[in-house]
């Protein structure tokens, strides 16, 4: 929301939000959002698993 709303940064926003979405697909999730069957990331592995997806 901040790259949107408050930079006017719509394409960079639109990238984090694909790669969240992709890792999500992925099945990781951190502590706050587990379910079962999915693999449990740390807010570090989680953020360096998207960043890794950024631009993919």
């Amino acid at each position: 929301m901040m790259l949107r709303y408050t930079f006017g940064l719509s394409k960079e926003a639109d990238d984090v939000e694909a790669a969240v979405k992709s890792v999500l697909a992925s099945g990781y999730r951190t502590l706050d959002i587990m379910s079962p069957g999915k693999e449990p990331l740390g807010t570090k592995e989680a953020g360096d698993q998207i960043a890794a997806a950024i631009g993919n």
